[in-house]
């Protein structure tokens, strides 16, 4: 199994939109973060897709460990 690369070990703060559909990089490499450039093509990584539930701001994880991704959950805190 593949290893995601640790982008960086803090969170990035992002503004979120109500009913606005992102795509969180789930592999590390995106020059985009946290969101997906496409540079996952050819692994066996995908982009985690979801659609903000209300407008706000969060954190989404940049380690790409987390267990509740897109958002961080202290993953980079082990690693």
């Amino acid at each position: 199994m593949e290893k995601p690369t640790i982008a960086g070990k803090t969170p990035i703060p992002v503004h979120l939109e109500a009913g606005k559909t992102y795509a969180w990089c789930s592999c590390g490499n995106s020059s985009n973060q946290p969101f997906c450039d496409g540079s996952h093509k050819g692994s066996s990584f995908v982009p985690k897709v979801f659609v903000a539930d209300e407008t706000k701001t969060a954190y989404l994880c940049n380690c790409k460990y987390t267990v509740n991704s897109p958002f961080c959950d202290g993953s980079h805190k082990i690693l």
